[in-house]
């Protein structure tokens, strides 16, 4: 296990950071779905950016959690790597077990 992984495991023993941590999900996982996608279709965020008309500072902003895209901006990015965006409501019992 990393060091960051140690930390990361540390930090979330305590409940409280914790529970703020499990409340930034839906944030983490739309950062690590752009990541991976772009880096799945071998794009630089300047490709990226040349793509969708969005400047690749806004583009590292949102992969580094500074900035929550827009949904107009979440589906230009999925468009500029010839894909669609899809959104879904998942069930809490199924997200907790």
């Amino acid at each position: 296990m990393s060091r960051f992984e140690n930390f990361k495991n540390e930090m979330l023993a305590d409940p409280e950071v914790k529970a703020a941590y499990d409340s930034m999900e839906p944030e983490f996982d739309i950062i690590r779905t752009i990541v991976a996608a772009r880096k799945s279709m071998h794009l630089t965020q300047k490709d990226l950016s040349e793509k969708t008309g969005i400047t690749q500072a806004d583009i590292s902003r949102i992969e580094n959690g500074t900035r929550n895209p827009s949904l107009d901006m979440l589906k230009r990015l999925a468009k500029g790597m010839g894909m669609r965006l899809r959104l879904e409501f998942v069930p809490e019992s199924k997200i907790k077990g």
